[in-house]
């Protein structure tokens, strides 16, 4: 008897449209999350196209044969072709312009809730928010900020643009008017990093000290953006990559025939990443404000109680209570709190070793690190570090 004649069948690559602008350091982002689920998967042909926000759809989608698509649909032009392409698809926009799709976004009462709690913990009493009315996303976090600083018994001033037509001299000039009627000092949520350097700009030419009189963060973390941004700009950090990685399951499941509801993915953002625009403590008590700089220079040094006391000529007991009611807890929880602002960033953004971000965060050693970062985060730190980069989600 011959041989058994063994047959290779080659296996047909997906074809995935990416229809994602990669103009900016978020849609990157979602980019990168995608390429990571197919790493760890079978991997797909993608047809993508250097693209800016909402820009047409590519000529060749009109008579596109593919699989599935990922999208940023943002505009009626772009929802039409998805639509007419017939295929599974997954929308990574906001604007939600093909509600029978499932969508993945960030979560912007976080990212809000966030914004809010980095300049309440500077100290100011006064808050401004800076939006963009094109998007849902710019309105949803100027509504959860606002609903943030009131719960802390304080006003929003909000900036409405008056310019129209797209007139940028004219929207400038509203903006640094705006800001220099602002009380001072104030803390102002920009609800993107582009924004937050507008406003940076606009304080620069109205002559308004940063972060002296007005603080500045933004969203996004575009670290080009928030570098070059003049002083540099403090943003909150959404998980993009985990959005695109996301977006690339849920397209998986529907390609393989699996029913997917068209709901809401939301995903936290992973922190602020903390720079010169908001480096700044708004309290007149100045015993506080110097516990509190020394905190935020040492505390991933393994500083105590009895470290702080030599700052300032205080008794402990006194420390405490004026700590408390300005800043809203005690100083040894202002010290955990900036250790574990510090083992989230290094966990995020590095491969190194628990043992190694225990070293470098003030903690004993890695064992009571996982201990402490699960009581306050409800996360092991292996899990935030496996959400950070982009960890498969639950079916």
């Amino acid at each position: 008897m011959p041989p058994t004649q063994r047959k290779q069948v080659a296996v047909q690559r997906r074809q995935v449209a990416l229809l994602i602008e990669t103009s900016n350091a978020y849609a990157r982002g979602l980019l990168q999350g995608v390429v990571h689920y197919i790493r760890e998967h079978r991997p797909w042909a993608f047809h993508l196209m250097e693209q800016g926000r909402g820009d047409d759809p590519p000529a060749w989608l009109e008579n596109w044969h593919g699989d599935g698509i990922i999208a940023r649909i943002e505009t009626p032009r772009i929802a039409r072709a998805v639509r007419r392409a017939g295929v599974p698809a997954v929308d990574l926009s906001a604007a939600r312009l093909v509600p029978e799709l499932p969508w993945v976004e960030t979560d912007d009462a976080q990212i809000a809730r966030l914004a809010a709690e980095h300049l309440l913990e500077r100290g100011f009493k006064h808050f401004g928010f800076c939006g963009d009315a094109r998007f849902n996303w710019s309105t949803w976090r100027g509504e959860q900020f606002q609903a943030g600083i009131e719960a802390a018994a304080r006003r929003v001033n909000v900036f409405e643009p008056t310019a129209a037509g797209g007139d940028v001299a004219a929207e400038a000039a509203a903006l640094r008017r705006w800001l220099v009627a602002l009380p001072k000092p104030i803390g102002i949520f920009a609800c993107y990093d582009l924004r937050g350097q507008q406003v940076l700009d606009a304080c620069r030419s109205a002559g308004l000290a940063v972060p002296g009189d007005v603080a500045v963060i933004g969203v996004d973390n575009d670290t080009l953006l928030c570098e070059l941004a003049s002083p540099p700009l403090t943003s909150v950090i959404p998980d993009a990559h985990r959005a695109g990685y996301e977006a690339a399951a849920l397209l998986d499941r529907q390609m393989a025939g699996k029913a997917v509801r068209p709901v809401a993915h939301l995903i936290p953002p992973l922190g602020v990443a903390a720079r010169r625009s908001t480096e700044v403590l708004a309290v007149d008590d100045r015993e506080v404000a110097r516990v509190v700089q020394f905190i935020r220079e040492h505390a991933s040094e393994g500083i105590a109680m009895s470290d702080v006391l030599r700052v300032v000529p205080l008794s402990r007991r006194v420390l405490e209570q004026r700590f408390q009611k300005l800043i809203g807890r005690t100083p040894r929880e202002e010290i955990l709190q900036v250790r574990l602002g510090r083992v989230k960033q290094l966990l995020a953004e590095t491969d190194l070793p628990l043992y190694l971000v225990a070293e470098r965060t003030g903690f004993e050693h890695s064992e009571y690190l996982s201990v402490v970062f699960k009581r306050e985060t409800g996360q092991t730190p292996s899990a935030f570090r496996g959400g950070a980069g982009g960890a498969r989600p639950a079916e």
